[in-house]
């Protein structure tokens, strides 16, 4: 009978040991959640000129200019401060468009731009006090814009003035090819993207 209980002891002991090193079997995890999907970029743009001649000069003169990066284009802004009238959008005439060569008003000087492509921009619009000749946006004929680094841009590649000729002011910018474009008239300030592609993507 004592030997009976050993073997049975033994029996439910060997049991429990079993049962606590049975391997432990992890549940199923998560599949990862897919990408959120990116947004594309606009498209449309086109690439032929754009101008607006119906709000044609001012006196209120050129400031600054200045560039940005963005997820789907590069961007240029002409500031104006004073020219929006109060919030009236478009209160400034201005010619966008690509051309072969960059040719300064009144010489009519060849200034050279880098990049596979050359945007022309025309504000309408001095860079100096037209009172009194006094430059209000401190750029050279010639030379780059200043305080402008295209580097590390997509799409600029380069940037020139050209001139402040008869209240116009006139701007190049080398682009790596010559892609869509908007222009926009906000107030105080005429704003130029340039896209990253033809195709929407970033």
């Amino acid at each position: 009978m004592q030997t009976r209980t050993v073997y049975v002891t033994l029996a439910l002991v060997g049991a429990a040991l079993s049962t606590a090193v049975a391997p432990v079997v992890a549940a199923p995890s998560a599949a990862p959640a897919a990408p959120a999907p990116s947004t594309a970029c606009p498209t449309g743009w086109g690439s032929l000129a754009k101008s607006d001649t119906a709000d044609t000069a001012t006196t209120t003169p050129v400031r600054d200019v200045r560039t940005g990066r963005h997820d789907c284009y590069d961007r240029m802004v002409v500031e104006l401060p004073g020219a929006g009238g109060g919030g009236s959008a478009g209160a400034v005439g201005y010619t966008v468009r690509y051309v072969d060569r960059l040719y300064q008003d009144g010489s009519g000087t060849h200034l050279p731009v880098a990049g596979g492509a050359v945007l022309e921009v025309r504000v309408a619009a001095p860079s100096y006090v037209p009172e009194t000749g006094e430059p209000t946006y401190p750029a050279r004929a010639g030379q780059p814009l200043p305080g402008v680094n295209p580097a590390g841009y997509r799409t600029f590649r380069d940037t020139r003035f050209a001139a402040s000729f008869e209240g116009d002011t006139q701007l190049g910018l080398g682009l790596r090819a010559q892609l869509p474009f908007r222009v926009l008239q906000l107030h105080d300030r005429l704003v130029i993207d340039v896209a990253h592609s033809w195709t929407g993507a970033r």
